[in-house]
């Protein structure tokens, strides 16, 4: 028989997503929910006329399809129960908007109900969470489902900023500087050295809010290894394409699609707008498999999960954030022990070896979400987020 010493009888009787405590307040949720609400009327409602229509696209939605899945996803978590028995209070949403049901290019084909119909069902959806909320309060359950709800459309409203950089729309959200750090001018990049240690990766139950794939805490032993201060930038990286370019050097490594030169002088651009490229600012939009190419070349190599977690974790006196996401060596894959939450397609589709861990946050990324133990992943072929990377020594 096992034996039931230090087994936790909490653990044993709440399902996991109800260990997220401690709850955030009633008030501190209808702030963010307002929050993200607001980014996210603001960017649909000042799309000129015929911007929602996109190209099909592997690495995008068509952005009124985008939209009306995230008021979906909100009204079936937090008010539908994730019962498709109860209705929705838009006819067919179902079928017209839940991303585990409709193949990501058939998003293009779909009948979608007018704009006008989509931002009254967004109005509906809104105002109904706010009416919880200010219940004041909330059971664990609640909750749970209403930080859901709000990052995932955290995150949808990160994807708008990305996917409007890719299409050179203006982005209508007063944020912050995309990059907030400088580099050095320098191209030989500063390395800590890391000594050998043991971090906790992972989050732990009753840690507050945590996605299923941080299940759960466990120690790792890290190696002694040496990391860049910074991330790669935009000098560094030219100094990498154009020696390419002067020796003929294969695989041809293109700039990124945001780079043009002219006049003998490079320019980077920034949704809709050219600017003077900043050498000194951290590269974005390289691919994992770019970033790989980099690293061959200085004869360096990525940092793994394991590492950028430890460098996070450590005191930020000697290295800086790029504001971007930060790519890994690391193949995504679950923790020992791993099982699904409620939305069970959140991480457990893509445990298939494909994807790459990314560390870290970018500026689009609201401040709660910026967390040492949360793990991003995307294809390495991507570029389109807003993606950089630093160096470790081989």
């Amino acid at each position: 028989m096992r034996s039931l010493t230090n087994v936790n009888f909490d653990q044993m009787t709440k399902p996991d997503f109800l260990q997220y405590d401690p709850w955030p307040s009633a008030q501190v949720l209808l702030n963010a929910l307002e929050s993200s609400a607001l980014i996210t009327r603001t960017v649909i409602s000042n799309l000129s006329k015929g911007q929602e229509t996109v190209s099909i696209s592997s690495n995008l939605n068509p952005p009124h399809w985008e939209f009306g899945h995230l008021i979906w996803f909100q009204e079936f978590w937090v008010h539908r129960h994730r019962a498709p028995s109860n209705p929705s209070f838009l006819p067919h949403a179902d079928a017209l908007f839940n991303s585990s049901g409709i193949v990501h290019d058939d998003r293009w084909q779909v009948q979608l109900p007018s704009i006008d119909i989509l931002q009254n069902y967004f109005s509906d959806v809104t105002e109904r969470s706010h009416a919880i909320l200010r219940s004041g309060s909330l059971t664990p359950e609640q909750a749970y489902f209403l930080q859901l709800a709000i990052f995932h459309q955290d995150m949808h409203n990160e994807a708008f900023a990305y996917t409007w950089q890719h299409l050179a729309y203006a982005w209508p959200v007063e944020r912050g500087p995309e990059v907030a750090l400088l580099q050095t001018d320098s191209l030989e990049p500063t390395y800590i050295d890391m000594p050998a240690s043991q971090i906790q990766l992972g989050s732990a139950p009753h840690s507050g809010f945590i996605f299923d794939n941080e299940k759960w805490q466990h120690k790792v032993a890290v190696p002694h290894f040496s990391i860049s201060s910074d991330a790669v930038n935009n000098g560094q990286y030219l100094e990498f394409l154009e020696a390419h370019r002067d020796s003929g050097m294969s695989p041809l490594v293109s700039p990124p699609l945001h780079w043009k030169q002219e006049g003998g002088r490079w320019y980077e651009r920034s949704f809709h707008q050219w600017l003077a490229m900043d050498l000194r600012a951290p590269v974005r939009h390289i691919s994992a498999q770019d970033a790989e190419r980099y690293c061959l070349w200085r004869g360096l190599r990525l940092p793994n999960e394991h590492e950028l977690t430890a460098l996070m974790l450590s005191s930020p006196a000697n290295w800086r954030h790029s504001g971007l996401w930060e790519w890994t060596s690391s193949i995504f894959m679950p923790f020992a022990g791993f099982s699904p939450d409620p939305y069970q397609d959140y991480s457990s589709p893509w445990f298939d070896g494909s994807y790459r861990v990314l560390k870290g946050w970018s500026s689009y990324t609201p401040e709660y979400l910026r967390r040492p133990q949360f793990r991003n992943f995307y294809l390495p072929s991507r570029s389109d987020h807003f993606c950089g990377f630093r160096t470790c020594l081989a």
